[in-house]
């Protein structure tokens, strides 16, 4: 059975502490719980442009560290969808 499915929403960034360690984070907490964890970046300006509807596929959502986003409105879109699908949601 596959693990749980994560959108981090925010524009990754490599040489950024934080993001780095959000990555960790997810990695870390499937070694500890013996499962997988599959996660992927969402960008703002991608979900600003419509495609919210993308987020769908994952079955919770993380709003990343590390303001300015590309989109305000992306991020914000992201956070409404999360919240209007009853998905798990956390912000950083």
């Amino acid at each position: 059975m596959a693990g749980p499915r994560i959108g981090i929403i925010g524009d990754f960034k490599p040489d950024y502490l934080y993001h780095q360690a959000t990555n960790q984070a997810l990695d870390l907490t499937a070694r500890s719980l013996g499962t997988e964890i599959s996660y992927a970046w969402v960008p703002t300006d991608s979900i600003a442009e419509g495609e919210s509807r993308s987020l769908d596929r994952f079955d919770g959502l993380w709003a990343s560290p590390g303001s300015p986003y590309h989109s305000m409105l992306g991020a914000l879109e992201g956070i409404r969808f999360a919240r209007e699908r009853d998905k798990p949601f956390i912000g950083t």
